[in-house]
C-alpha cells in the first residue's frame, strides 16, 4: 500500500521549477500529482511518478538531491466533512500527518489525498480495519 514519493530542493529562481519538470520530459516521466512548499531559498517539491526509480536517476543526473519516502494514499469522499471524518480516524489510532495534499483523479465523488507519517507501516497496519479505501501504485498509475 505504499506509494513511492520523490522529494527534492528546488531553488527559489526562475527556471528553477521548469528545469525538473524538463528532465522529466526529455527523460517521457509523466507526473501524476505534486506538492511544492515553499521556504525563503529554495521550496520542497513533492512528486509521485510511475517510475519513480528511473525519475530519481534523471534527476539526480541533473545534479539534483533527491530522498525516496513512502506515503500514504487514500480516497477522500468530496462532501461537506470528508477529510473530517478521515482525520477523526487519524486521531482514535493517534496518528500524526506530517504533511498532506490531494488531487482529482477520475472519480466524481472521491479525491485522493497523499499522507506522511512519521510511521507509514504502523499507519498502514492500523488504518487497514477502518473503513478507508487505500490506493495502491497499481491504481494511482493505471
Amino acid at each position: 500500500m505504499m506509494i513511492k514519493q520523490l522529494s527534492l530542493f528546488v531553488e527559489n529562481r526562475p527556471g528553477a521549477l521548469s528545469a525538473v519538470c524538463q528532465v522529466l520530459k526529455n527523460n517521457r516521466i509523466n507526473i501524476r500529482t505534486l506538492s511544492l512548499a515553499d521556504t525563503q531559498q529554495f521550496g520542497i517539491l513533492r512528486l509521485l511518478v510511475k517510475e519513480y526509480e528511473k525519475a530519481k536517476e534523471a534527476l539526480e543526473a541533473a545534479g539534483l538531491v533527491v530522498k525516496v519516502t513512502d506515503v500514504l494514499a487514500l480516497t477522500v469522499p468530496d462532501h461537506p466533512g470528508g477529510l473530517a471524518d478521515i482525520l477523526t480516524i487519524f486521531d482514535k489510532h493517534k496518528l500524526s500527518v506530517e504533511y498532506m495534499y490531494a488531487f482529482t483523479f477520475g472519480r466524481e465523488d472521491k479525491s485522493v489525498m497523499v499522507f506522511r507519517f512519521e510511521h507509514p507501516e504502523q499507519a498502514v497496519e492500523l488504518l487497514k480495519n477502518e473503513p478507508i479505501e487505500l490506493v495502491n501504485s497499481a491504481d494511482l498509475f493505471r
